[in-house]
């Protein structure tokens, strides 16, 4: 007894010294990051205020000086309220207003009798490591996992730094003025850009850092700070631009402040886009008045214009019949939300990936006529439509993005079929014999539990099912012959086979992998896809078969030799030796629990991971599983698309566009990273893999 004491004593102590040690890592941890940030900031401030002595000092400017002396005040009042008062965000966000705009009074306030001054080349080396710590807090952040990402379009400090920045502006006359308030919007679009992923914010970023820095301000004529300019960029830059790579949210996720919104906003923020595509356009006509090359801009702005109105009235169109789309997959997921279903499950059974796939085309065709019409009616000297050209490709390009990447990741349609045969032990001669009658309520019990985890699976996720078949005396051959056949030839309402067939199955099996039937019989993995290779043919539909068996392991080394299909298996590996006064030996039904549990509840603690399980996961996929793809638009596809909502004067354009986004233009890109993908799943199989149909497969 005394010894059971000494363990259990000596076990919480090291337990509660292990997590504490934990804890004070993770708190040392963090607090570095927090000084690193703070250190910026401090860098940050000295190099505002070394830089407004200077602009006091070589001016004489009474005004600046009422602003370096407001500044302290304002600093002072922030710590106040940080300190004092614990009002946090009272105080971030005049702080952040602020530093935005003394960042522009310093940008906006310069002369070049400043580049002599030593005072000056300290505040530019200032702002240098100013940016070098910001962008190095940013980046050690995401390492160290001290970022919690949540979904934002813009967040308040970018927020109020851009405001402080076109604040500061306003010192200048209206136009120019007006030019740089329309250009920090393109800057805001151009964070939203970023943050959303869309698949050409890294062009826009590109496109925007050159047209500013080589056209955009030197076309107003005025001087400006280059250091403060980098500063202030690279400062609201960095979080965008890291999050591209250390950003886990989904689409969905990322999307969530747009894609959750009312009706009405979603409606009036297309009428808002339409609005400023309306006043880009007129802006670009204000190159006619240039007529030294009128031979050139009048035919030019005429072709191209016309096209650039006929491929926006599509883009309009386009936005407007998603949106309609969208409201109908609403109604159904928030008739539908007490039974968690997430929004991508509803819109991909609404069909939305296909809606998707279709007008990412159309609305790339829009971006290329902007990018067309941009470079035709360019004007070097007017800020205020180079501003209108930057606002304006951000905004096509995360439509493109969102269409794009909803086209990629909602899945297609799925049909799923259970077969649960509840026998644990098998005589010598390989026939499964049923359990002894002291047995029969406990098999009943778990093989009700595992039938409800399946059917719940299949219902959350909105798998249609075949139907799920429960036998205690077992499946003979020729039966589950019949059924698997008749459930791999099931097809789509519309007449296309399924995109994912899913085979459920937990019974005895041999050391092979078998399935055991009754009758001696034995289902082999080559068998199953002899079927599976006869039904679907050239078809491009992907079968997963999920076993809760105790020799699931050989199925799953089996699978990874099948070069000509796209199959994989999901298995479970129980443990031999059990500890039982830790935990309970494992049993059939475990694995299915768990793994129905960790997909259906976004809220689940389960860790595959976790040392000392009793149940494990495993899966295994064919060697082409990553060249996988749903099934893509036809040329039949796309004219009902255009029949459905578009007037009939558009379709050649629609026509036009279908086909140059059919060309396969970077088919090396592809192969390329094809192969890379496939070593990946050869070298390097993901512990967790996302199936694109909502839910995971986990290899512990």
């Amino acid at each position: 007894m005394c010894g059971s004491l000494r363990y259990c004593v000596s076990h919480c102590l090291y337990a509660a010294m292990t997590r504490l040690e934990e804890a004070n890592r993770e708190v040392n941890m963090h607090s570095s990051v927090r000084y690193l940030g703070c250190l910026a900031r401090i860098n940050l401030l000295a190099a505002i205020f070394v830089g407004l002595y200077v602009r006091w000092e070589k001016t004489a400017d009474a005004l600046i000086l009422v602003i370096f002396i407001l500044g302290l005040f304002v600093l002072g009042i922030a710590s106040i309220l940080y300190y004092y008062f614990s009002m946090e965000t009272a105080s971030l966000s005049l702080s952040n207003l602020w530093f935005g705009f003394l960042l522009g009074l310093l940008c906006f306030l310069n002369n070049s009798a400043f580049k002599n001054d030593v005072k000056e080349e300290a505040t530019n080396n200032l702002l240098l490591s100013a940016i070098v710590l910001r962008v190095l807090c940013s980046l050690v952040e995401r390492i160290c996992g001290c970022i919690h990402h949540r979904p934002t379009l813009l967040t308040t400090a970018e927020f109020l730094e851009l405001v402080g920045f076109a604040i500061a502006s306003t010192i200048m006359l209206v136009e120019k003025s007006m030019s740089i308030i329309l250009l920090v919007m393109a800057l805001a679009m151009l964070i939203i850009d970023l943050r959303m992923k869309s698949f050409l914010a890294i062009p826009n970023l590109a496109i925007f850092g050159a047209i500013a820095s080589l056209l955009f301000f030197p076309s107003l004529r005025i001087p400006t700070n280059p250091f403060a300019l980098a500063c202030f960029f690279s400062c609201l830059i960095s979080d965008p631009l890291l999050d591209v790579y250390f950003s886990g949210l989904s689409v969905t996720e990322r999307w969530k402040p747009y894609l959750y919104r009312g009706k009405i906003c979603r409606r009036l923020s297309v009428i808002s886009i339409g609005v400023i595509e309306l006043i880009f356009f007129i802006l670009a006509a204000f190159k006619l008045r240039y007529l030294d090359l009128w031979y050139f801009v009048i035919p030019g702005f005429s072709v191209f214009g016309i096209f650039w109105m006929i491929c926006h009235v599509i883009f309009f169109i386009t936005l407007w019949g998603f949106h309609t789309k969208l409201n109908d997959c609403h109604k159904v997921y928030y008739t539908h939300c007490a039974e968690n279903n997430s929004l991508d499950r509803v819109m991909a059974s609404k069909g939305m990936r296909h809606f998707c796939l279709i007008s990412k085309q159309l609305v790339f065709f829009s971006l290329l006529a902007t990018a067309v019409l941009g470079a035709v009616s360019w004007q070097p000297t007017n800020g205020i439509f180079m501003s209108a050209f930057l606002i304006v490709l951000p905004l096509e390009s995360m439509a493109h993005g969102l269409f794009h990447e909803l086209g990629n990741c909602l899945g297609g349609t799925c049909v799923g079929y259970a077969v649960v045969i509840p026998t644990n032990f098998c005589s010598p001669d390989g026939q499964p014999t049923l359990l002894p009658p002291d047995h029969v309520q406990e098999l009943n019990l778990r093989s009700t539990g595992m039938l409800n985890a399946i059917q719940r699976f299949f219902a959350y996720h909105m798998i249609e099912t075949y139907g799920c078949d429960y036998s205690t005396s077992g499946l003979s051959f020729d039966t589950l012959h019949s059924k698997i056949k008749s459930f791999l030839e099931l097809r789509t309402a519309d007449g296309p086979r399924h995109d994912t067939y899913i085979l459920y199955y937990s019974g005895h099996s041999h050391g092979s992998g078998e399935w055991a039937l009754a009758g001696g019989d034995a289902l082999r993995l080559d068998t199953l896809l002899e079927w599976w290779r006869e039904k679907n043919g050239t078809f491009c539909s992907r079968l997963i078969i999920v076993l809760d068996c105790e020799n699931s392991q050989p199925w799953v080394k089996e699978v990874r030799k099948v070069n000509d299909q796209y199959v994989a298996v999901q298995g479970a590996e129980m443990a031999k030796i059990v500890d039982v006064e830790e935990a309970d030996p494992p049993q059939l039904g475990d694995f299915t629990r768990q793994w129905v549990e960790y997909n259906c509840n976004p809220n689940s603690n389960i860790s595959w991971s976790e040392k000392g399980r009793t149940v494990k996961a495993v899966y295994g996929v064919s060697k082409r599983w990553s060249d996988y793809t749903l099934h893509l638009p036809t040329g039949s596809d796309v004219a009902k698309h255009w029949m459905i909502y578009f007037p009939r004067v558009t379709y050649p354009l629609v026509h036009l566009a279908n086909w140059f986004c059919g060309l396969n233009m970077f088919w090396v890109c592809k192969a390329c990273f094809r192969c890379l993908k496939r070593l990946k799943m050869i070298w390097f199989l993901p512990t967790v893999l996302d199936t694109g149909q909502g839910f995971k497969l986990v290899k512990s």
